[in-house]
Parts: structure tokens; C-alpha cells; sequence
């Protein structure tokens, strides 16, 4: 049985913020800076400085994806990673957007060389991963995303699943916090492939009590 690797996409494989902020200067007059936090309170109309209400920063989610996706670049390195670790393991790319995106997200990781199954989900993301790991016979799983809500619901309902955070936004990375149930965090591709073929080489299921402290390796 092969194991199994779910990862995220928005900074993880693909640049989003950056990207998302861009539009929002260009098309709608909002500056946006993300401190990895609530994304209204990170959005100010110009020039009067006053910040979006929940339901606006929704609607302009709503316009960047699809519409603006083929603004996003790739992560460095994250195409070679995923190319060697598909070599042992199975992938799936597990993203937080609406199900009528999920053709233009696989056309655009595929423009990027990344081509493996992709599940959109919206909420929390430990119940499918639960199901995803149950679905391919309860291998030896890691999970990859840069959201530290992610992170706890997916040691909630799959706690044997290793759990790695990764924000791969340089300018945005050093505002997050490291994620208190992920077993790990790693922002570069490069260090990440070998901390997740480790876990896959082991072929153990990551330790319960693991899940209240975060490592850096």
C-alpha cells in the first residue's frame, strides 16, 4: 500500500496573496496586508482607510477564483517535490474553494506541471482528509496546509495522520505563527520533501500525543 500525501494549495504550491493583493490595488482600489489573520480586517478602501465588512471580502474572494487564477505563480520547488514523492506515494491536492472551481484549479496546477487528483472542500478540512485516508486503506499520511485551523481539525478527526505546516509566501510567513497541532513546520519545498519521505519511510502513523506540540523537524 503506497502512502499518502493530501496537500493544500493556495501558499503551498501556488502564490495566492501577493497575487490576490495586486488585484485588489488594480481593479478595486483596496490595499491589503495580510498578517496571517481574519483577510477583512486586512483590507482598506482607499483613501478613507475603512476596512470590509465579512460579506464584501467573500464577494472579491469570489471574483479572484476563477477569475483572477491565472494571476498565481508556483511555489519554488513545489512541482520537482511533488514529482519525486508521486514516485512512492499517492496525492491528492485537498483546496478550500467551491466546488464549481475545482476544473479551473486542476487546469491550472496541470499549466504547472502538477497534475494529481483534486478535491475542493469548504469548512474545516479533517473530516475529508479523514475520508481520504479511509478511502485509500488507511495508509501511512501526511498533511500538508498553511492554516493552523486545518491543522487542529485534521488532529481531531484523523489524529494518525503527520500533520506539516507550510507557508511558503516569504513576504506573509514570518507573521504566522507556527501551528500548535502540527507536528511540524517547514516553508521551503526543498527541506519539506525530506521531512515527508521520512514520515512515508518510517511507515508509522504519527504519535497522539504529538498532536499538543509543534516541532521544527
Amino acid at each position: 500500500m503506497k502512502p499518502l500525501l493530501i496537500c493544500d494549495c493556495d501558499e503551498v504550491l501556488l502564490h495566492m496573496v501577493k497575487h490576490f493583493g495586486a488585484w485588489l490595488d488594480e481593479e478595486h482600489d483596496i490595499d491589503f496586508a495580510p498578517d496571517g489573520g481574519d483577510f477583512a480586517n486586512s483590507m482598506r478602501r482607499r483613501p478613507c482607510g475603512t476596512s470590509l465588512e465579512r460579506e464584501e471580502m467573500w464577494t472579491l474572494l469570489g471574483g479572484f477564483f476563477p477569475g483572477q487564477m491565472a494571476r498565481q505563480t508556483l511555489v519554488p520547488h513545489a512541482r520537482e517535490a511533488l514529482a519525486e514523492l508521486s514516485r512512492s506515494a499517492e496525492i491528492v491536492i485537498l483546496t478550500n474553494l467551491g466546488d464549481h472551481c475545482r476544473e479551473h484549479r486542476v487546469a491550472q496546477l496541470a499549466e504547472f506541471g502538477i497534475e494529481h487528483r483534486v478535491e475542493c472542500n469548504q469548512g474545516g478540512k479533517g473530516a475529508p482528509v479523514a475520508r481520504l485516508v479511509a478511502e485509500h486503506g488507511d495508509p501511512v499520511t501526511v498533511f500538508v496546509d498553511d492554516l493552523a485551523v486545518h491543522h487542529d481539525s485534521v488532529a481531531h478527526h484523523a489524529p494518525g495522520v503527520h500533520r506539516l505546516q507550510m507557508v511558503a509566501e516569504p513576504s506573509l510567513a514570518p507573521r504566522v505563527a507556527a501551528a500548535p497541532h502540527a507536528h511540524a513546520r517547514i516553508d521551503d519545498w526543498r527541506e519539506a520533501k525530506a521531512w515527508i519521505a521520512g514520515r512515508f519511510s518510517r511507515q508509522e502513523a504519527a504519535p497522539s500525543a504529538s498532536a499538543t506540540a509543534t516541532a521544527t523537524a
